[in-house]
């Protein structure tokens, strides 16, 4: 997943506008690559992991009970769990419990109280077109269905961004150069994806989309961001 080095990608040195900051990816299979976070050149903090059978399970028993499903609420690693299974209208839940886990190691990593959490079943695209995150850091992950796609720093041209785009579509604005410049995560992949407000990080934030799901298959998305 992780691309190459800037100068193995353009032959003459060239990077691409808004690229003048070395942003690199970094990734793992346990949750302690979340500390890489923490250091100048990382943008992006994927901890690969797999879902149990148990848990794959249950999130379809949600999808299929709760198509319309939209939780946000501000949680602490204490509250969440009870939180959860009231909005999810269950007494004991494994998808509130491993979302617990995540609130617990991102309030650990970030010195957090609590958190923004959103829990929501997408049947679209929430934020079709290539963009940054105006936060510090969100974490991302997604249990059902595709997940998100993300674009290396040295592989894009972040002028062409927003309004620069001129309202063309990202394959035709110039954004990137060619199709398989496209990273994306997999099913039940955790990411922390470093935001423009982080301090330092200002035109290096990760740049990603919510791809669309295929096939009228929802997607079951969790995000969760610090609260101010």
């Amino acid at each position: 997943m992780i691309s190459a080095h800037p100068t193995q990608m353009f032959s003459q040195g060239s990077f691409p506008v808004g690229c003048e900051k070395y942003r690199r990816a970094v990734e793992g299979k346990e949750p302690d690559i979340f500390t890489d976070i923490y250091q100048e050149e990382i943008n992006i903090a994927i901890w690969q992991r797999e879902l149990s059978t148990k848990l794959k399970e249950h999130v379809n028993d949600i999808i299929k009970l709760r198509p319309t499903l939209q939780i946000a609420m501000t949680v602490s690693p204490q509250s969440v769990i009870s939180s959860l299974n009231k909005n999810l209208g269950v007494t004991q839940s494994e998808l509130s419990e491993n979302i617990a886990e995540l609130v617990d190691m991102y309030c650990c990593l970030f010195e957090l109280k609590g958190v923004g959490l959103r829990l929501t079943v997408l049947d679209r695209a929430m934020c079709p077109k290539f963009h940054v995150d105006k936060v510090p850091c969100r974490l991302v992950s997604t249990y059902y269905g595709v997940a998100s796609e993300w674009l290396p720093h040295h592989m894009l041209d972040r002028s062409k961004l927003g309004s620069g785009s001129k309202g063309l579509a990202d394959h035709q604005s110039g954004l990137y150069r060619n199709p398989q410049d496209i990273q994306q995560l997999s099913l039940g992949d955790v990411a922390l994806l470093k935001g423009e407000s982080w301090e330092g990080n200002e035109n290096a934030g990760l740049v990603h989309r919510s791809p669309a799901p295929s096939g009228g298959e929802n997607r079951l998305l969790l995000t969760l961001d610090s609260i101010h």
